[in-house]
């Protein structure tokens, strides 16, 4: 009985030494070839920074506000007149006008037209008007009854109506006085005439 209980007693002994010296620290020992990875770290002083290794992003304290810009901007000064920058003064444009082209009117240029022949019974009568632009200003008889008393009316006719001062260029058309005593003549020659004047417009 006495050795069983010594037998126990020792073995309870044995338990907790071997339990004890398991769980006291550095007593693992380190096995043959085997280094630790980096330098061993001295009591009392903080441990190296690895090589390579990064702060992490979060590296402000907790709590510390970030500071924000400021809302504020300062104004930028405007440059002064006196700076010595040089105004820009926008001179006034001089502009010319453009010579104006005066081109006179070319003259008007005369134009003849002649009337056809108109028979009667003392003869032919045949008229030719001038104008310059839509005025006439001459009327000539081309062709006249003649001979005796024919030739006598036909004088009396061209000398009123005819010319640049005749009754033609005065009235402008054929709406002329009857000669008296050359009434065929007359018509004859008022006809002649106002084919001409109808022929010009």
């Amino acid at each position: 009985m006495r050795r069983a209980l010594l037998a126990i007693t020792g073995l309870a002994a044995g338990t907790t030494a071997l339990v004890v010296l398991k769980g006291s620290p550095g007593a693992t020992p380190v096995a043959a070839g085997e280094l630790p990875a980096g330098p061993a770290a001295v009591p009392g002083q903080s441990a190296p920074a690895t090589p390579g290794a990064t702060r992490p992003p979060s590296a402000r304290p907790t709590g510390t506000p970030t500071p924000k810009p400021s809302a504020s901007r300062t104004p930028r000064p405007k440059p002064s007149a006196s700076s010595g920058s040089k105004a820009a003064t926008s001179a006034p444009r001089r502009t010319t006008a453009a010579p104006r082209t005066t081109t006179a009117a070319p003259p008007a240029t005369n134009r003849k037209v002649t009337g056809p022949v108109v028979a009667n019974e003392f003869g032919n009568v045949q008229v030719q008007i001038t104008l310059s632009g839509t005025k006439i200003v001459n009327c000539l008889a081309l062709e006249l009854p003649s001979g005796g008393q024919s030739g006598q009316r036909s004088d009396r006719v061209d000398a009123a109506y005819s010319g640049t001062s005749g009754q033609v260029v005065q009235r402008q058309s054929a709406s002329l006085d009857t000669v008296s005593g050359a009434t065929y003549t007359s018509r004859s020659y008022q006809q002649s005439l106002q084919a001409a004047i109808d022929q010009a417009r």
